[in-house]
């Protein structure tokens, strides 16, 4: 009988680590991640914190953050 994660197979912090440890994001490229993950591994709040603390920017849509792994200016085209 396997153990009851209520986080899933990682901890909170393990699973933001996961994330920020992709080769897009050490390069400074987008990740998207879906909305539904990220509530149930981390919780919304907290990853938005751990966004800005790292002095990026995230935007939502359609269930995904989609997050630009660096500090440069966004701009809403249309």
């Amino acid at each position: 009988m396997s153990e009851f994660h209520p986080h899933g197979p990682f901890s909170p912090d393990r699973y933001v680590l996961e994330i920020f440890s992709t080769q897009a994001a050490r390069r400074g490229a987008v990740i998207r991640r879906k909305i539904r993950d990220i509530e149930r591994y981390v919780g919304r709040d907290a990853f938005l914190r751990e966004v800005q603390r790292r002095g990026y920017h995230a935007i939502e849509n359609a269930g995904q953050f989609v997050v630009f792994c660096n500090n440069e200016p966004i701009r809403v085209l249309f």
